[in-house]
């Protein structure tokens, strides 16, 4: 008979066995857990710090930041270790600390004078002066030393100085040119090597009226009377923000007398009043790092100065402004011979200057030429003797450029102020025109000086000859270079101011660093200098 079915023998566990299972689970978990908390495993290492040696047992995983730590030693900023210090340690490991240090130590360096030679016409050829003696300057350069455990590893140059600048050694050498001299009315300045100079009565009379050496060139005025010469001298100090300063001197004493007129940064524009005592016009510029060097101020003042340079009034015509279309180069300006108008001239117009309520007014548009550069065409302008027209080269487009501002075109055109009307005188005169009428002398009559362009189309870097012709643009004669000779830089020529009793009427020009004078009717020309030093001259 067999037996009846029991359902809980049919189990696989009877509860005395799972009770074991249980035990027996828990006792392997607290072997692993026991197991893992177990003291970690120690690394032998040897710290070496110059002559001392550490050792100690770390943790595996420690880094090397830490185990220097641990034994007590301390790192600069500038200390280094091999291994680097983010290094975990994982076995047993040699630490080499190296201890940097810095030192600077200053070099002084002699700086050798320059020698500079003068060339000068007041000389007999062949003789030499020394004018100023050279002296030697000193330099200090410091250098960096880097150290590791007192061992040098590396040296560079931490600053150069300038301790004491050297100074050249000037000799002035004898040129003087064999030109026999010439008679000419008024005074005669011109600029030389950065000083002024002035031939009165004729050609072989000269001396140096401001010897400075500094003077740049952007004023150089004599005064209607010619007893005064404003000009302007660089400002050499590098630490100084302005780019040149407004002086004038006094041309009548034995030693001329030299006054700062406490204008700074005149780029463009300065000139005296005509039938005004000591009185001047000037325009200021905003000096900048960026090219050109400066942002124009377009304003116009007027300073009165005394007998002793000081300056008496300084008064405001225009308030500095934009000044048009390229306004940031400048804007130049011309006072009529009787003194009872000023013209300005700025790369978008031509027109009058209102003193009653400072402003420009425009007498002709100028179509602006586009440069493609850090500078902006302005256009010449020259009044006549009898301030009844106004010279002006205007730029006019050309038919097929898709940028009419490009056109190479450049005309000379008078405008009579009477009627408005515009006068054709000249086509493609160039850039660099730059007119100039004669002034006003007795039964002559008047004659308008310019340049032109022998490369019309290409104004802009072409020499030029000079033309002069009658005012109303009849009589057209070309005086210089004769056929076959380099032509002329730009610049504006100056004529006498007067005809001397059995003397031409001269038309004074720079032609290859050198003044010369030209018959204005025969074209017959006279060499004044030989030295090859002049840019700027003026002649009243």
């Amino acid at each position: 008979m067999l037996a009846a079915h029991n359902p809980y023998r049919a189990r696989w566990f009877q509860p005395w066995q799972l009770w074991i299972f249980i035990v027996t689970a828990v006792l392997l978990v607290t072997g692993c857990t026991a197991q893992s908390s177990a003291t970690p495993e120690l690394i032998p290492v040897e710290i070496k710090d110059q002559a001392n040696t550490l050792k100690l047992d770390i943790p595996s995983g420690t880094s090397v930041q830490s185990a220097i730590k641990q034994a007590g030693l301390t790192l600069s900023e500038l200390d280094r270790t091999e291994p680097p210090t983010f290094t975990l340690i994982t076995a047993p490991e040699e630490i080499t600390i190296f201890r940097v240090s810095e030192e600077y130590e200053v070099e002084e360096i002699v700086v050798p004078f320059e020698h500079q030679t003068v060339r000068n016409e007041t000389l007999p050829e062949g003789q030499s002066l020394l004018i100023q003696p050279g002296e030697n300057g000193l330099q200090q350069i410091t250098y960096r030393r880097l150290l590791e455990n007192g061992v040098e590893v590396a040296k560079t140059v931490f600053k150069v100085e300038l301790h004491t600048a050297p100074t050249d050694e000037i000799i002035m050498i004898g040129v003087q040119a064999p030109f026999s001299p010439l008679p000419i009315p008024g005074r005669l300045v011109y600029l030389n090597g950065g000083n002024a100079w002035m031939i009165e009565n004729n050609t072989g009379n000269r001396r140096a009226v401001v010897t400075t050496g500094d003077l740049d060139g952007r004023v150089f005025r004599l005064s209607p009377d010619r007893s005064w010469l404003l000009f302007t001298r660089a400002i050499l100090d590098e630490t100084s923000p302005d780019i040149n300063a407004l002086w004038a001197a006094s041309l009548d004493g034995e030693t001329p007398a030299l006054f700062d007129l406490n204008v700074h940064n005149v780029i463009h524009y300065a000139d005296w009043v005509p039938y005004a005592v000591q009185t001047v016009l000037v325009s200021t510029v905003e000096p900048r790092e960026a090219a050109p060097g400066w942002q124009a101020n377009n304003d116009l003042r007027q300073l009165v100065i005394g007998s002793d340079g000081v300056v008496l009034s300084d008064e405001t015509i225009i308030e500095p402004n934009t000044g048009g279309i390229y306004g940031w180069w400048g804007t130049t300006f011309s006072w009529s011979p009787d003194a009872m108008q000023v013209a300005y001239a700025r790369p978008d117009s031509v027109g009058l200057v209102s003193f009653a309520d400072g402003t420009f007014y425009p007498l002709l548009e100028i179509l602006p030429y586009q440069t493609r550069a850090d500078w902006a065409w302005v256009p010449g302008v020259s009044w006549s003797a009898d301030s009844q027209q106004l010279n002006v080269v205007t730029h006019e487009p050309v038919s097929g450029l898709s940028n009419p501002e490009t056109s190479p075109l450049f005309n000379l055109v008078s405008i009579n102020l009477p009627t408005g009307q515009q006068i054709p005188l000249s086509q493609q005169v160039g850039m660099f025109a730059h007119p100039s009428f004669s002034p006003a002398s007795g039964e002559d009559p008047a004659r308008l000086a310019y340049l032109e362009a022998i490369f019309p189309e290409q104004s802009g870097s072409s020499r030029y000859r000079l033309l002069t012709m009658d005012q109303d643009g009849s009589n057209r004669l070309k005086l210089f270079p004769p056929e076959g000779s380099a032509g002329l830089d730009p610049q504006t020529v100056v004529w006498s101011p007067s005809r001397q009793e059995g003397q031409p009427r001269y038309i004074s020009f720079i032609y290859q660093g050198n003044i010369w004078l030209i018959d204005s009717e025969t074209a017959k020309t006279r060499q004044v200098t030989g030295d090859g030093l002049v840019s700027r001259l003026d002649w009243k």
